[in-house]
């Protein structure tokens, strides 16, 4: 401690990304850069706590919803973008898609998802479709 500061000890990212709950998530970057205070994915204790508070089964749906947009709009502009959603497919499928089949799944998206017809889906558009979505809750968690 140097004067009243505390000294603030944070995970790097390198060393959350071996933790096995996180390891095969392809997300684990982008929920560390959510999570973390510096937006690089270093997590302090309380970060970690946070994370791990949102992923448990018993968090209500409603948090788990805020924090699924926030990892999946990749540009932070409070939208699923078309490149929101690439990003998204492609992290999901580990690239292994062709371009127009990425394509072809963004066009499905935002049909079944845009109720404005703007080309991109709002929180609140992205809050109407996963709560249609039984599955959601049950698979958004990390079991420790």
């Amino acid at each position: 401690m140097q004067g009243n500061r505390a000294s603030i000890v944070a995970l790097t990212f390198e060393e959350v990304e071996r933790i096995p709950e996180l390891k095969e998530n392809p997300f684990r970057r982008r929920i560390c850069e959510v999570f973390s205070e510096d937006g690089c994915g270093n997590l302090t204790f309380d970060d970690f706590l946070d994370m791990f508070s949102v992923f448990s089964e018993m968090a209500p749906l409603p948090l788990k919803l805020k924090y699924a947009f926030r990892i999946y709009d990749f540009d932070g502009d409070d939208y699923l973008g078309h490149d929101d959603l690439s990003k998204m497919i492609r992290s999901l499928t580990r690239d292994e898609l062709t371009d127009e089949e990425v394509e072809f799944i963004i066009e499905r998206i935002i049909e079944e998802a845009d109720l404005d017809s703007d080309s991109q889906i709002s929180y609140a558009e992205f809050e109407h479709v996963c709560s249609r979505s039984p599955d959601f809750i049950r698979t958004f968690h990390i079991r420790i």
